[in-house]
Parts: structure tokens; sequence; C-alpha cells
């Protein structure tokens, strides 16, 4: 034997369809239908992805309490109002920055660095 012998299983059409219509059946599961006719859950997949048969995939159901829905709603509330204050913080500072720039501009200063900088020495 040889380290790339693999037994390479090639399935009929109407073997895929069988087991698929032997999921839809409900008769045995996906992993019950593997284990019986030794196939890979991927294998399966990939049928009911070639057969466009997305009812037999898989499905996440996500449960939860009251609270914690209510719970999330107060969290999505506090993240848009957070959302809100950094917004108008941002949008102050863009008006401050304005603000500065006209005054240097007013008092003759080069740039706001020049007037924060004789703001500043003149101070202390």
């Amino acid at each position: 034997m040889y380290k790339n012998d693999k037994v390479i299983r090639r399935y009929s059409e109407p073997f895929k369809l069988k087991i698929l219509a032997e999921l839809t059946t409900g008769k045995h599961t996906k992993s019950e239908l593997c284990k019986l006719y030794s196939i890979a859950p991927t294998t399966v997949n990939e049928w009911i992805k070639k057969y466009n048969r997305k009812d037999l995939m898989n499905t996440r159901v996500k449960v939860e309490t009251k609270d914690e829905i209510s719970r999330i709603k107060a969290l999505q509330k506090e993240n848009e109002k957070l959302q809100k204050l950094l917004l108008k913080k941002d949008l102050d500072a863009m008006v401050e920055e304005s603000y500065l720039e006209v005054a240097a501009e007013k008092l003759g200063y080069k740039n706001v660095q020049q007037l924060k900088k004789n703001s500043i020495s003149s101070f202390y």
C-alpha cells in the first residue's frame, strides 16, 4: 500500500437524490444517513447545495428571553445616544476650530497654532 492510496467514491445521481429524499421525509437525520451509508456530512451538504435544497440545510434558531431582548434594546438605544453625542462633540470641535481660524485671521496671525502659542505665552 502506498501513502496516497485513497478510496475515491463516486456516487450516482439517483443515489444522491435517494439520500436527499430520505432526508426530506425525516425518516433519518443527516448524521444517521451519513453513518448508515458511510458518507461525509460535507458531501451531503454539497449535494444539498447542488440540488438547491436549502430547506434541508441546518438552520439556526436564536432563543432569547424577554430580559435579553429588553437588554439588547436598551443597549441599542444607548449606542444610538452615544453616537449622537460623539457626532455633537465632533461638530463642536469643528466649530471651535473655525472660530479660532477666523480669530487668528482677524488678529493678524499666520495660523491657529501661532495664535494659541501667543495666547498661552501672554497668559503666563
